[in-house]
């Protein structure tokens, strides 16, 4: 049973990096330091954006508007390390 616990915590934190990776790459497309017309650079950010949207969009419903800021990521990686504290805290210890 730990060791389904280490494999979702470490889920968790793949997860958080492709977070991560999302934000930094769409600051990079909208200051056009990468070009979305470079096919490696368009495959990659679908990918990111297939794999992090479904979970940020609810987040993003009940955020207020915040004028073309997008903290969104930033509450879901917040979630997330609440998530593997509890796990770590008091489901691991706990399992036999």
């Amino acid at each position: 049973m730990r060791s389904i616990l280490d494999v979702i915590l470490l889920v968790l934190q793949l997860y958080v990096w492709l977070l991560i990776a999302s934000a930094i790459l769409s600051w990079l497309i909208a200051f056009n330091v990468v070009n979305t017309r470079n096919q490696v650079v368009a495959t990659i950010a679908d990918f990111l954006w297939r794999i992090t949207e479904p979970v940020l969009k609810p987040v993003r419903s009940f955020m207020p508007n915040l004028g073309g800021i997008d903290i969104s990521p930033v509450i879901v990686i917040l979630i997330i390390f609440f998530l593997q504290s509890v796990i770590t805290r008091y489901i691991y210890p706990n399992v036999f």
